[in-house]
């Protein structure tokens, strides 16, 4: 299925309204979108990216022409020897300017752009994955809360079941009807339910925090059952075919081991001779009271620079290149055995997720039918209190089931998405606000000139997520700001 199809019934559709902050998150949309403004991971690859669209500007530099100026004030102190007996005590004023245009540098300069622009592209794939991770994450928090939510919620009922059963059999002991024995057995079970109820509502904070520390908010009392998964391949194979073509890890690889390649062409430049137009103009003032003090001196022509012998630099140089290059060749095919392991895991744990869905709806049924018919055996005489109890945990062990295997089912299936490239924001349907635009970094400073252009100080966009009780109180003479 092509990247076009799957957009097309993307998991998330519908537009995206923008999203206001808030206290709390309750959609999965809504939490993508907030992942997507404000997770730290994904803000950060935004910033190393910048900096990749900054190399190239650096390594146009080298192809554009150098101005400086030079200004000075001497004085003699003292002359001997064939400079002349007459010491003259007059100041000399010498002001100059210096004009280099670089005309050929064998290559290098422009193999190190080519390689700038390799990277850059590069990174853009590498903030593409970084972004389908970081929404892997924030859907598996998402479905964690909903998970052991559903988790506590069947741990609650199991005891409040038990603790009836408990004060049903001290009844019936009290009449002669069942023995201390079955007492007991119905006490440990309460007992042992209790204690996984405290575990799993540990686990569901764990849940809470990661969700927090994900997304950046907390999630809502109540969240929404997530939208459907959109069709997925029907085979592995089909499934790695897209992933091979559409991996942004695999895209970034390629694009690293092109740069390498280019590196290694450049540093072969250092063995050529380089060209370059050259201009000076210098002009001097003595200061003194004779005619003709001061003067003036132009000139222009061509420098050019022939290494002959290097100690053998160049050659060195050309060979960490090229083990550079060797190095990401090979890692390109660990990325690729990397995608293919990747993708087919998911599918694989997908498959079978689905398939124990369906078995644990029918265990589920199975085991509420099994319980219902204990209970009633069990108060003509036929069955035990312990039996009673065991179709009680053996019904709760299928509903726990059930629910992992449908968490499981929807993160592996997200997992594939992102395996294959199309779990990203342009992916998701998340266009209500501005998308973020890497192309606008380079436009802005790829092609720049000015040596006095800017950008304001960087501040922080991602969000903390430190409640004010949480903060530690500040030290005298300590301000919000210093923190």
């Amino acid at each position: 299925m092509s990247k076009s199809s799957l957009i097309t019934m993307s998991l998330l559709a519908l537009p995206l309204l923008a999203v206001p902050a808030q206290a709390e998150t309750d959609t999965l949309r809504e939490a993508l979108a907030q992942t997507y403004v404000t997770n730290p991971t994904l803000t950060s690859e935004r910033e190393v990216l910048k900096a990749a669209d900054a190399n190239v500007a650096i390594a146009r530099a080298g192809s554009r022409p150098t101005l400086s100026a030079i200004a000075g004030i001497d004085r003699d102190l003292s002359r001997r020897g064939i400079f002349g007996p007459n010491l003259d005590k007059s100041l000399d004023l010498t002001v100059g300017a210096d004009l280099s245009l670089p005309l050929f540098q064998g290559g290098r300069v422009k193999n190190n752009i080519r390689a700038a622009k390799a990277r850059v592209e590069a990174g853009r794939a590498s903030l593409r994955a970084v972004e389908g991770d970081v929404f892997v994450e924030a859907v598996s928090a998402y479905m964690d809360v909903i998970l052991n939510r559903a988790i506590v919620e069947l741990n609650q009922n199991q005891v409040r079941v038990l603790d009836t059963n408990l004060q049903a059999t001290g009844d019936r002991f009290e009449i002669g009807d069942v023995t201390r024995t079955d007492v007991a057995q119905s006490e440990a079970r309460l007992q042992l339910a209790q204690a996984n109820l405290a575990s799993a509502e540990g686990r569901l904070a764990g849940a809470v925090e990661t969700f927090r520390r994900v997304i950046g908010d907390k999630p809502a009392d109540e969240l929404a059952p997530p939208p459907p998964l959109p069709p997925l391949p029907d085979t592995a194979e089909a499934a790695v075919q897209i992933a091979l073509g559409e991996n942004p890890d695999y895209e970034a690889i390629i694009a690293q081991a092109q740069a390498a390649r280019y590196d290694t062409k450049a540093a072969r430049a250092a063995r050529l001779p380089t060209v370059s137009a050259v201009g000076s103009g210098t002009y001097v003032d003595s200061f003194n009271d004779g005619l003709d003090s001061d003067g003036s001196v132009t000139s222009v022509g061509l420098s050019s620079r022939i290494p002959i012998y290097q100690g053998g630099l160049p050659a060195a140089q050309i060979r960490r290149a090229q083990a550079f290059e060797g190095q990401l060749l090979e890692q390109r095919v660990a990325t690729e055995r990397g995608v293919v392991a990747l993708t087919r895991s998911a599918f694989a744990t997908y498959e079978a997720a689905q398939r124990a869905i369906a078995a644990n709806e029918v265990a589920v049924e199975a085991n509420e039918l099994a319980l219902e018919g204990a209970r009633l055996e069990n108060s003509i005489g036929t069955r035990t209190i312990l039996e009673v109890l065991n179709a009680e945990q053996e019904l709760l062990n299928a509903q726990v089931a059930l629910v992992t295997a449908r968490r499981d089912a929807y993160v592996a299936g997200f997992r594939l998405l992102n395996a294959m490239g199309q779990a990203e924001a342009a992916d998701l349907g998340l266009d209500g606000g501005p998308l973020y635009d890497p192309l606008g970094n380079y436009r802005a400073v790829a092609a720049d000139w000015s040596d006095w252009a800017g950008d304001p100080d960087p501040e922080p966009i991602a969000t903390s997520t430190v409640l004010p009780e949480e903060r530690p109180a500040l030290s005298e003479g300590v301000t919000d700001a210093d923190q």
